[in-house]
């Protein structure tokens, strides 16, 4: 039987009244019959089952409300969230497609640089060969000279003094023309030379945008996988010279580096058609006091512009990643220069960073110790050398790698010409047993390094 609302709203409030009421019966006739009542604890019970229904459907509608606000929310989340990844990747898009015009682009410029370059090269054969036969000529005509010095012609006194003159005209125009020719084609070999560089920058900034485009579009990759709050990493910074090098870099100068499991630091970067070097020591006008303690070896001393030391931590932090070259540039009062390449391997703080050279090149012996254990490195307050009774640094000035103190030293006292006339004063000087001598002091030093790739580029 359904009970109306009113009804139950009454039975409600008399139940809560304390009274009880009488249910009454009409027949079909409307006749009242016999009034019978309703027992009180029924009435309690459905009173209490009613208030009981109305509570849960007033916290399920709560509860149904937050959900749904939690819902709302989410929804406009989520709507933000994917017109951002709409917005991202038509960004994306568009800079992929940038990317390719710019790496196409290059490519083209490319293929025009390597026509020039083809047709300097077939320009400079031409001029081998003009030259060539231009030697040809002078060499005919010499062994004409020659006939005519020596046959009857010179007897024949003033009157065929004429030919050998014309002909002494004809071999100095010969010779001047052969002089041009050659001063033309040195200047053509400087233009092969800067077009080969150009080339190469060129082919490294191909390699390097394509190598960030990738990396780009993985990182974006992730990015949409995982957050759209997420930004793009910045490029690392170049480990070395020779990695600027091959980004395209060409101008030598000072440049910011941060090899692996290092600070970042500046370097004086050396620029070559091959490679770029990493400066580490430079001498040139006595400018910085190189007698210096430990410390100041380690961090490093001076101007990367002028004369200084970059570090013995710095050096050891670029060449332990792997095979390195140091090549050692040297000058004398003269202007004449020198230079020998070492293959090395150098050992950390712990082995008082010790050099241990594997190879050498070039037209001198080596002065460096080529002990298998390698040499560390000495200052007049840190002894390290293989003298037990001399400290070499002391003895002969500045930091090196001394061995028995004799055979070279870099970064002794700085003397112009004349040098000290006393003998224990000269052997103090910047000095390259191997070349001009003990006691000769050199004008210029330049101590560089780079990866071992970089002789296989040349």
């Amino acid at each position: 039987m359904k009970v109306p609302l009113a009804n139950l709203l009454c039975i409600t409030v008399l139940a809560s009244s304390g009274s009880s009421f009488p249910l009454e019966r009409r027949g079909a006739a409307g006749k009242e019959k016999k009034v019978q009542y309703a027992a009180w604890d029924d009435v309690n019970v459905l009173a209490h089952g009613l208030l009981q229904l109305g509570q849960g459907l007033k916290e399920h509608v709560d509860k149904t409300k937050a959900q749904m606000r939690d819902i709302t929310i989410k929804m406009k989340v989520f709507n933000v969230t994917v017109s951002e990844l709409g917005k991202l990747t038509q960004r994306l898009l568009e800079d992929n497609e940038a990317l390719k015009a710019k790496a196409k682009n290059l490519e083209d410029h490319e293929n025009q640089i390597l026509n020039v370059s083809t047709d300097l090269q077939e320009r400079t054969q031409e001029l081998v060969r003009d030259r060539q036969k231009d030697h040809e000529k002078m060499n005919k005509l010499e062994e004409k000279v020659d006939g005519m010095m020596q046959g009857e012609g010179l007897e024949a006194g003033n009157g065929n003094n004429t030919d050998p003159r014309n002909i002494q005209l004809i071999l100095e125009a010969q010779n001047k023309r052969i002089d041009d020719l050659v001063e033309r084609i040195k200047q053509q070999q400087e233009k092969l030379d800067k077009q080969n560089i150009r080339i190469r920058t060129l082919q490294n900034q191909i390699h390097m945008r394509k190598e960030r485009s990738s990396l780009r579009l993985k990182e974006d990759d992730v990015h949409l996988n995982t957050s759209s709050e997420q930004r793009d990493s910045p490029v690392a910074m170049a480990s070395d010279c020779h990695e600027l090098f091959m980004r395209g870099e060409t101008t030598s100068g000072l440049y910011t580096i941060q090899p692996a499991d290092s600070q970042p630091f500046e370097v004086y970067c050396e620029m070559t058609p091959d490679g770029g070097w990493t400066v580490i020591q430079r001498r040139q006008d006595g400018s910085i006091d190189f007698d210096q303690l430990w410390q100041a070896y380690q961090t490093g001393f001076g101007s990367l512009n002028g004369e200084f030391w970059l570090g013995l931590e710095k050096i050891y932090s670029l060449s332990k990643r792997g095979n390195y070259i140091l090549k050692v540039q040297f000058s004398d009062w003269r202007d004449e220069s020198q230079t020998i390449k070492y293959s090395f391997r150098m050992n950390g703080e712990e082995n008082n960073y010790s050099l241990q050279i594997l190879e050498s090149s070039g037209n001198l012996e080596t002065s460096l110790s080529t002990e298998a254990s390698g040499v560390p490195f000495s200052t007049r307050d840190k002894d390290n050398d293989q003298k037990n009774d001399l400290n070499c640094a002391k003895q002969l000035s500045g930091g090196w790698w001394f061995s028995n103190c004799g055979r070279s030293n870099l970064n002794g006292r700085y003397f112009v010409t004349p040098a000290p006339k006393q003998r224990h004063q000269r052997k103090q000087g910047v000095f390259w047993k191997t070349w001009r001598g003990r006691y000769y002091p050199l004008k210029t030093t330049t101590m560089m390094i780079a990866p071992a790739e970089i002789e296989n580029k040349s």
